[in-house]
């Protein structure tokens, strides 16, 4: 025991792996957010419609490109695929006003409209991750025009699923106006302290694993790039929140058919465009009931719902993701490929 915790502290007092590193340059820049445009490889596109990944508005972008060899964005660009990805930035003190509305119609819009410009392809595959794949369904839903194909990862769409995070946002002890009143942004700290308390033992679990692979630096290398990810959240705007919990959480409204984007309905069922639905057995953060959902009320008949094992972030970035996961979603869309690219 004594030597693997010297291994471990060795190896702990190493600079950890780099993070986020596929080449890619900026195409868009508005407030705090930017698209990037991941460089073709040499022997470039094989496919017409770009793929435009969401990310959670809470969570840095980088966990679909985790570290090489270990990144989705890496993987679909050697297939030959045009990627696009959402960078939400770091929000400050003025972003406690932006609104629900001008993320998810006018940002993600204009993401989309980007990606599509510079692919010079009229529609693009749109992947939403967790709060990003919230996010994507509505606009979707109101805004089609340009959505080819729908891909919702660990995507939280019925709110009132029975799982702790539902459970918690719906106690009356929980004053969200007083939170955003007082506050303004809602600070990261607060939010990852509920993911923790999600898996109370989880850290406890992490040393044992470290321990246990002292000496296995390719597994170190992984899950210290996953902890650099994981501890380097954004806080949530002020006034998105407020809707997000009010409406969303204790309203359940997409369910309900209630929301609304830009006073526009924001039904399910005028989702009409190929749809992919991916679920995770042990996923604690978004219960996948929550995502399932939404196969009942879309409007597409051409949808489809991927069920696998496995928790919210480690069955996307994992070995296993890359042998069945990242293929699924890629051939998802390639079948559909010219469809989405046709004027």
């Amino acid at each position: 025991m004594i030597d693997r915790v010297f291994a471990l502290a060795q190896r702990l007092a190493k600079k950890g792996p780099a993070v986020g590193q596929t080449p890619a340059r900026e195409v868009h820049r508005e407030n705090k957010w930017r698209l990037l445009h991941y460089v073709a490889r040499p022997e470039g596109r094989r496919f017409g419609a770009p793929v435009v990944l969401i990310p959670s508005l809470i969570n840095r972008h980088y966990v679909l490109d985790l570290m090489p060899g270990k990144s989705f964005v890496e993987w679909l660009v050697a297939r030959g695929h045009d990627v696009y990805c959402v960078d939400w930035g770091t929000p400050t003190d003025e972003d406690r006003y932006l609104t629900f509305d001008e993320i998810t119609d006018r940002y993600i819009g204009r993401a989309i409209r980007v990606a599509c410009r510079e692919s010079g392809a009229p529609r693009a595959h749109v992947l939403g991750y967790c709060l990003g794949g919230t996010l994507a369904a509505i606009h979707a839903a109101v805004r089609p025009e340009h959505v080819g194909t729908l891909t919702l990862l660990a995507t939280p769409i019925g709110f009132h699923d029975g799982g702790l995070l539902s459970r918690w946002t719906r106690t009356r002890a929980f004053d969200v106006k007083g939170v955003v009143e007082g506050l303004g942004n809602v600070p990261w700290q607060l939010m990852q302290s509920a993911f923790h308390m999600l898996r109370p033992t989880m850290n406890l679990a992490k040393a044992t694993t470290m321990l246990d692979k002292a000496w296995d630096d390719e597994f170190l290398d992984g899950f210290f790039a996953l902890e650099t990810w994981g501890n380097d959240n954004v806080s949530f705007p002020g006034a998105c929140y407020e809707r997000y919990i009010e409406e969303l959480y204790r309203g359940d409204a997409l369910v309900k058919g209630t929301f609304s984007l830009s006073g526009q309905p924001a039904k399910l069922e005028n989702i009409r465009c190929p749809l992919l639905t991916v679920t995770f057995e042990h996923d604690a953060i978004v219960p996948w009931q929550s995502g399932a959902v939404i196969m009942d009320m879309a409007g597409s008949t051409d949808k489809h719902r991927l069920h696998l094992q496995g928790g919210h972030v480690g069955a996307v970035v994992s070995k296993k993701a890359a042998k069945g996961l990242w293929p699924a979603m890629a051939t998802f869309w390639e079948d559909r490929d010219q469809l989405c690219a046709a004027g």
